[in-house]
């Protein structure tokens, strides 16, 4: 039996379940007595409700009610005590506090009926009559109101370093440009949506679309006033999120408030159209002035970004500190403002602030290295850095030369002609473009709790999630590879806030946090055995550490003596044990950690088709080569970089968010008119790992891929662009119009 599962390829533990439709997702859990929400959300975007007249709908028989903030319960919240795991600086929207329209879109009530057809129909009949007031959506009209955040919860931009401005005078070679970045949704393919199932005695189980179950856990404790053992949330198996299940969703809310002033079970589920109501993308205006020397050395960097956010909170990402991580250069300026709007908050997608700050740089940097004179490859190489100056610390591990080497290997990059408009096949222009990226590689603070079963079954528990991910198969994996023992005798459990404690599944560190407390826990499982053996008086085990053991095929046995092999089933039936348990907390090793930059690193190569008549674009190839640490699996991990593909596909070309800013509403709020990628715009795409030995990341030398995978993706398109065309795309998306 192979017990051996580290780095290897393994299908998904939870893959049959998911073909099979057993996997239950929020909006299908059935409980007794369900009623059902439909929330009813503002036509303005800013002005007072003068009255909301639910008569209509309460004489429906099966309407059970109608909550407004004129008739919601008396609830726990002020202000930030109940905010989540994941708000930004600022005051948290609370839906139904009062009369107050902040945004288009908000929710201002909730219709509840026996049946979902009912309260649909119902929202119909409650009338709402407002008085509006100016609003500003405008962005380019709001950026003279720019400002600094008093507080950063994303990375601060550093103390500028050399004399950025001087040097940029003086430099033979200068670019100023602005780059933009619209507003994106995260549009995953399963809707937001909390079942809570009334449990009597004001207890509630409630099953919401979260990327951690502890969140929602609190936000709920926090809000209502409940103590821990009066509210439970299931979350196993969430339909996509990329950052939008991040922070409790206002229909995980009205659910809860419906649930415990009824005393009834309650779903609420949200449409495609309110999907659009919280939370996208923040588009960004990036300001570049870049100074290099004839021969193509980087000399000053100046990067000014405003990126929009709420009215009423601080949302900021990590837009510009890429140009420190990824380039050496002497003199840097960079800077993070704010541009204040009558909408809801932005919310974190995919590698947010990576993705928007990435692709600025990578299409900057190409535009300099073709006044070079150089090619792009080379002028990255020519500028590479082997230190993060955002903080002054080398890398950990840093194998993007490799992620080069290999990459442009792949896609033939030796056959690349230079010139703009030089490559062609009959009718259409072909372009290849490059970019390079980066992405944090963070461990955080996790529980892990293992439970060892006489009959050879573990069973490991921790209360993340599970995205899409792979999280239930990896882990099963390090767990099963840690005490050497079948992969179909090891089950995970995630996405219940009865279990261990951990932090929110997002910026790529489930694998890095989770998985480190795996191996620990199983490690104190090892332990554990290791004094069971001692116990039977077992000479060759005597004196031993852990360390110097063999889990193998379920059995224990001395590295340098396989032969004193010990079946861990028998050892524990001799010792009349049912079970072994521990549960453990992994921390990061922090001061260790502080002395070095970690992250995942990209090189991506593209090939795009042009049609020299028409315009259209086709992105017929791509190679993505990635330096992400230890791959624990690569079938689950090349998943993830083709999804991180598509995804770049689609910023770079498709997506965008369309504001109409007379009525302060996104106004493509469908799958129709909000475009992604389809398979017909999907070709070829190879996916590079770079093997790479990292011991300070974590105790598995994983990275993590979510994030890594998109980053450089738009920019490389866009450079691609530029050499089929010769011209110069630097608003995103590239449209057709922009190439003809």
């Amino acid at each position: 039996m192979a017990t051996d599962f580290i780095g290897k390829p393994s299908k998904r533990v939870d893959g049959l379940k998911k073909v099979t439709g057993q996997a239950r997702y929020a909006g299908e859990f059935e409980v007794p007595e369900l009623t059902h929400g439909v929330v009813i959300n503002s036509s303005i975007a800013r002005g007072k409700i003068k009255s909301i007249d639910s008569s209509k709908a309460l004489q429906l028989e099966g309407v059970l009610q109608v909550f407004t903030h004129e008739n919601r319960p008396k609830l726990a919240w002020f202000d930030k005590s109940y905010s989540d795991m994941d708000s930004p600086p600022g005051s948290p929207f609370r839906p139904l506090y009062n009369e107050k329209v902040q945004f288009n879109m908000q929710p201002i009530a909730l219709v509840v009926a026996e049946t979902p057809e009912l309260a649909q129909y119902a929202a119909t009949q409650v009338k709402v009559e407002y008085e509006t007031e100016p609003h500003e959506t405008n962005f380019d009209s709001q950026l003279k109101s720019a400002y600094v955040p008093e507080e950063f919860n994303s990375t601060p931009p550093p103390e500028p370093w050399g004399e950025s401005e001087e040097q940029f005078k003086k430099a033979a070679i200068q670019l100023k440009e602005e780059y933009f970045h619209p507003s994106q949704h995260h549009n995953p393919m399963e809707m937001h949506a909390s079942t809570v199932h009334w449990e009597g005695d004001g207890r509630i189980t409630v099953y919401d679309k979260i990327q951690g179950a502890l969140n929602s856990q609190k936000y709920l404790m926090g809000v209502f006033g409940l103590a821990k053992e009066e509210v439970r949330v299931l979350s196993p198996f969430v339909g996509g999120a990329f950052g939008s299940g991040l922070r409790p969703q206002y229909q995980l809310f009205m659910a809860t408030m419906a649930a415990l002033e009824l005393k009834r079970s309650v779903r609420v589920m949200l449409s495609r159209t309110q999907m659009f109501s919280f939370g996208h993308r923040p588009k960004t205006l990036q300001r570049f002035s870049i100074g290099a020397s004839a021969e193509g050395k980087l000399q000053s960097i100046i990067h000014e970004t405003y990126a929009e956010t709420s009215k009423f909170e601080d949302f900021q990402e990590d837009v510009v500190i890429w140009p420190a991580v990824l380039y050496k250069c002497d003199n840097v300026k960079l800077s993070h403002q704010l541009v204040g709007l009558d909408e809801y908050t932005p919310l974190d997608v995919r590698a947010p602030g990576g993705t928007t700050g990435i692709f600025a740089l990578e299409c900057a940097m190409d535009e300099v290295a073709y006044k070079a004179g150089l090619d792009p490859l080379e002028f990255r190489k020519k500028n590479y850095s082997e230190m993060d100056q955002t903080k002054k610390v080398p890398f950990s591990s840093k194998e993007l030369m490799e992620c080069y080497r290999q990459g442009a290997e792949k896609f033939g990059w030796q056959n690349r002609k230079q010139e703009p408009r030089s490559m062609r096949e009959g009718h259409q222009l072909v372009g290849w473009g490059m970019a390079q990226g980066a992405w944090e590689a963070n461990q955080k603070p996790a529980n892990a709790k293992a439970i060892l079963s006489v009959d050879g079954k573990l069973k490991v528990s921790s209360a993340t999630a599970d995205i899409g991910t792979g999280t239930y198969t990896i882990m099963t994996q390090i767990a099963a590879d840690t005490l050497g023992l079948p992969l179909e005798d090891v089950s995970f459990k995630l996405g219940d806030s009865s279990l261990p404690e951990a932090p929110l599944e997002g910026g790529s560190a489930t694998a890095s946090s989770v998985g480190s407390a795996v191996k620990a826990v199983c490690q104190k499982i090892q332990e554990q055995l290791l004094e069971l053996v001692k116990k039977q008086g077992n000479t060759d085990f005597a004196g031993k550490e852990v360390e110097e053991l063999d889990f193998k095929d379920g059995q224990m046995s001395l590295k340098d003596q396989p032969a004193t092999a010990v079946s861990i089933t028998e050892l524990m039936a001799q010792n009349k044990e049912d079970q072994l348990q521990a549960e453990i907390s992994a921390e990061p090793a922090k001061e260790e950690q502080k002395k070095w930059g970690r992250y995942s690193h990209s090189a991506t190569f593209v090939e795009v088709k042009v049609d020299e008549e028409l315009g259209t674009i086709k992105v017929t190839r791509v190679v993505s080569a990635i330096a992400g640490g230890r791959i624990l699996n690569p079938k689950t991990a090349r998943s993830q970089i083709l999804g991180g593909v598509v995804w770049g596909i689609g910023m770079a070309m498709e997506e965008y968010s369309v504001m109409d800013n007379q009525y302060g509403r996104f106004i493509n709020h469908n799958l129709a008119e909000y475009h992604v990628p389809v398979n017909a715009d999907v070709q070829e795409i190879d996916v590079i790992f770079v093997e790479e030995k990292d011991d300070v990341v974590n105790p598995i030398g994983a990275k993590g891929l979510g994030e890594i995978g998109i980053v450089s993706v738009a920019p490389a398109i866009a450079n691609a662009v530029f050499h089929a065309t010769g011209k110069r795309v630097r608003a995103l998306p590239i449209t057709l119009d922009k190439t003809m």
